[in-house]
């Protein structure tokens, strides 16, 4: 694999990891403020960005050794409002910047692979952005998000609420492939 990929897949990586775990204490910070259902919000979208981290993990599997991984993202742990903003600027940077200039760059190396599992995980991003956009209008007002059985594809990270789809808008995988938080 060219060592650039290989960087920026692990940079993704720890990017997705960081998130999945910041998204939890989030999620715990949603409950105690009195917003379950924003909880279970955040719980689903750390499940999804678990999925994107072992997706690139799988594709780095050939690539050893020891390797210092350098990700952005917020820390801290603010309002439940301000989470969900922080989270949201979180993946309207993977979807505008990190994933564009990645698969860019897959492209031209010809790391199929790679190009393969960070295209699935930025359009999976793009409905992150928006549920947590959603999500904050709810709380800015006072309330919890009516959001009912928030669905997630366990191949790509797609994340619903509502009624369930027949497959996935992404990947087209079956809606037996998801996994439902309620």
């Amino acid at each position: 694999m060219n060592e650039l990929t290989a960087e920026n897949l692990r940079s993704a990586f720890g990017g997705e990891s960081q998130a999945h775990m910041r998204y939890k204490s989030w999620g715990e910070k949603a409950k105690q403020d009195g917003f379950p259902k924003v909880q279970i919000l955040f719980e689903a979208i750390s499940y999804a960005e678990e999925i994107h981290a072992k997706s690139h993990f799988r594709v780095l599997k050939d690539v050893k050794g020891e390797f210092e991984v350098t990700s952005g993202g917020a820390f801290g742990l603010g309002t439940t409002s301000e989470n969900l903003e922080l989270a949201a600027a979180g993946e309207r940077f993977e979807v505008m910047e990190m994933y564009p200039g990645f698969i860019k760059e897959a492209k031209e190396n010809g790391e199929k692979g790679a190009v393969r599992s960070m295209e699935l995980a930025l359009e999976a991003e793009k409905t992150h952005e928006a549920l947590y956009l959603k999500a904050k209008e709810y709380t800015d007002s006072g309330k919890d998000i009516d959001f009912e059985n928030i669905h997630v594809c366990e191949v790509c990270g797609y994340t619903s609420h509502g009624e369930m789809v027949d497959k996935c808008p992404i990947c087209n995988v079956g809606n037996d492939k998801f996994r439902v938080f309620k």
